[in-house]
Parts: C-alpha cells; structure tokens; sequence
C-alpha cells in the first residue's frame, strides 16, 4: 500500500478549525457539504488541488492530510503534497504515464537518473534526495 488522503486528519482539521463541512466546502469551491463528508468517510478522495485548498483553508501543513504508509513520503505523498495529478507531473518531468505510475506504486527495478530525479524535484518542489529517498520508500512498500 502506498500513502494516500487520510479522512480522519481531515475531519480533526475541520472540525480543529470550527468549520462545518458545508463552510468548509464554500471555502474551497467544492460542491457541498456532502462532497466533504465524502472525503471524510473515505468513500471518494479530492483531487490533488482540491487537497492543497484544503490544507490552506485549514492552515495546516498539506502533508498533515496524507497518511504515509512509511516514516518517509513516497512518490504519490510527494505528488498530492505538490497538487499534481499523475499526468500533470509525468508530462512535467517527460516521462510516460504508466511508468511514472509504475514507479509512484513501487514497481521499479532501477531509481531513475538525476536527468530524471531532478526535473522531478522542481516539480514537486523538492530537494532531489527527497525525491531519491521517496523511490526507496516506494519500493520498501511492496
């Protein structure tokens, strides 16, 4: 299993900062209140920029919403962490969907080089040993 949005930070970061789910959802131009009480039950989970609006209407750390499935972030905490969608940030580091999510999931015989790390990190907006560590965390997973 690899990291991922956890519903009940969500629901103690909501509730922390005194806000219903529908306030919250006007907030962060979600659809309603039961479009959050979604995301708190674990039964859908927000878009990756739905999740930076979240953490920045709740004035918290975006990492504090992800659940990490290690001491480290892996690859996909990175992602959400950045907002990004897979497509979003394979086209951004040019390299093809299904190996990019290949590698978020661990499936990987071989860490990418720094001409790949690197524009990785930009993107996520990284150091590149988070990235490189994030890949070693990845694969620890499975």
């Amino acid at each position: 299993m690899v990291s991922g949005v956890d519903p009940a930070a969500l629901r103690a970061a909501r509730e922390s900062a005194g806000l219903t789910q529908h306030e919250l959802a006007r907030v962060v131009g979600a659809a309603g209140g039961e479009r959050i009480s979604r995301w708190e039950l674990g039964t859908s989970v927000p878009r990756p920029d739905f999740l930076v609006k979240l953490a920045k209407a709740l004035d918290i750390p975006t990492l504090r919403l992800i659940h990490l499935d290690g001491e480290v972030a892996d690859l996909k905490a990175l992602r959400l962490q950045a907002g990004l969608t897979v497509s979003a940030l394979a086209a951004a580091t040019n390299v093809a969907m299904p190996t990019y999510y290949a590698w978020e999931q661990g499936r990987w015989t071989r860490r990418p080089g720094p001409d790949t790390l690197e524009p990785m990190a930009r993107a996520l907006g990284e150091p590149i040993d988070a990235v490189a560590a994030a890949f070693d965390e990845g694969s620890a997973a499975t």
